[in-house]
């Protein structure tokens, strides 16, 4: 496995494209979230915004960089024929899918290390001063708190398991427009759709499945009892929508012909 690891290795970071979209991940997030975070203003009487939530908002930008550079990890070869070349001197596919898998994480997490963190730092200085206090009811947004680890080790996770899912659709698909286009559908139109529906056991048990709903409730710091997930259990459902999308990618790249 080592020797597909080291290709893989090769290739992502002889790629200019690689770290100007980890690099581009940071850029989406980070200040997106400064911005939001800077125009909140919580009232005396309270409010019923989430502080960690509030300064993560990039996340849901930075996210769709972290989806591109996870189709682009396998369809670029394809885009290329360097699918052949990869395939003749590895035919052990599964390996090959299993390696790129491994160093894409391996790539995104130090990026989401640094979106997180800094977000949540610049949400910790600046919204205890405009009412986002524990004395209004939330959490304290010190990093030191469980509840912060917990929202800040899962967001990292997140931005991780993105990656894999993408890459997992890509995989399936091979075409980078049309996996992005569907990475995007399922994690930006399907809470939308939810959202119309009326029927409220329905929307509830969608929001449990729906992946970006579901992997976001690991951010959830108030009112957490009331919410269709738990934090970890909706970070889980994330992770079976990427590990089933791999799982079918492998299933096709195997008896694919090229």
């Amino acid at each position: 496995m080592s020797a597909f690891l080291r290709a893989e290795w090769t290739k992502a970071r002889t790629l200019a494209g690689t770290f100007w979209l980890l690099a581009g991940a940071v850029a989406a997030t980070l200040p997106l979230s400064v911005a939001v975070a800077a125009g909140q203003n919580c009232p005396p009487s309270g409010c019923a915004t989430d502080p960690a939530k509030l300064s993560l908002t990039g996340l849901y930008l930075g996210q769709t960089v972290v989806a591109v550079l996870g189709v682009l990890a396998i369809s670029g070869e394809y885009a290329a024929d360097m699918n052949i070349v990869t395939f003749a001197a590895m035919p052990k596919r599964a390996r090959v899918l299993g390696a790129k898998a491994a160093v894409l994480a391996a790539l995104v997490l130090p990026a989401a290390v640094v979106s997180v963190l800094a977000s949540l730092v610049f949400g910790a200085a600046m919204l205890p001063g405009r009412g986002f206090t524990p004395s209004h009811g939330f959490v304290s947004l010190s990093l030191g708190s469980a509840t912060m680890l917990r929202v800040a080790v899962g967001s990292m996770l997140y931005l991780a398991l993105i990656g894999l899912l993408s890459l997992g659709i890509a995989t399936v698909v091979r075409d980078a427009a049309v996996a992005i286009g569907l990475v995007l559908a399922l994690l930006f139109v399907f809470p939308i759709l939810v959202a119309f529906i009326h029927n409220a056991p329905l929307q509830r048990h969608l929001e449990q499945i729906a992946p970006m709903l579901a992997g976001m409730a690991v951010q959830e710091t108030v009112n957490v009892a009331s919410q269709p997930l738990g934090p970890w259990a909706g970070l889980g459902v994330l992770a079976l929508w990427a590990a089933g999308a791999l799982l079918l990618g492998c299933f096709v790249l195997v008896r694919r012909d090229a």
